[in-house]
């Protein structure tokens, strides 16, 4: 049964990478990259903790609470194609994790979060800066290849932090 206790801290970090993100994605670093990439991986991070420890019911509900609170307050401080652009790209890439991680949980520890955390993020990068920047004056495909490849850097770099969280929340049978 899912108690307000086990959703609530990742959707509520859920929520507060969401905003943040869609806050940085608006500077860009240099002209291929913007400091949301730096962000929003950590978002498939709390996905993937979520689905290896509860399973995927409590990691799509974190998504769905996340995309609904993070929307609303993307709406509120970032511009409305912004918040729109990320809340079609957040859900789609989330609900594609859970599904990746979920059919590839069984395999070694770290294909399931890396291979999900990749799909998902050639998916969100490809409908965000479509959506968001299309038919601006954005020099937006540099900026989304740049944004994926730091994506896909992050889904490597973090895979040490996801062993050390998920052996301290499940047991090591799970991992």
């Amino acid at each position: 049964m899912m108690t307000v206790r086990r959703i609530l801290p990742p959707a509520l970090a859920m929520s507060a990478i969401v905003l943040v993100s869609n806050m940085l994605v608006q500077f860009p670093i240099n002209p291929w990259l913007t400091w949301g990439a730096f962000s929003y991986p950590v978002a498939y991070f709390v996905t993937d903790v979520c689905n290896r420890t509860s399973g995927p019911a409590l990691a799509r509900r974190v998504a769905w609470v996340g995309f609904s609170v993070g929307l609303l307050l993307s709406a509120l401080f970032a511009p409305m194609r912004i918040a729109f652009a990320s809340g079609a790209a957040f859900i789609i890439s989330q609900l594609l994790d859970v599904a990746v991680f979920n059919r590839l949980r069984r395999a070694s520890w770290w294909k399931a979060p890396l291979f999900g955390s990749a799909a998902a993020s050639v998916v969100d990068t490809s409908i965000f800066f479509g959506v968001a920047f299309a038919g601006s004056k954005i020099a937006w495909l540099p900026l989304a290849a740049g944004d994926l490849g730091v994506k896909l850097f992050m889904a490597l770099a973090l895979l040490p932090p996801y062993r050390v969280v998920v052996n301290r929340l499940a047991p090591p049978t799970t991992v």
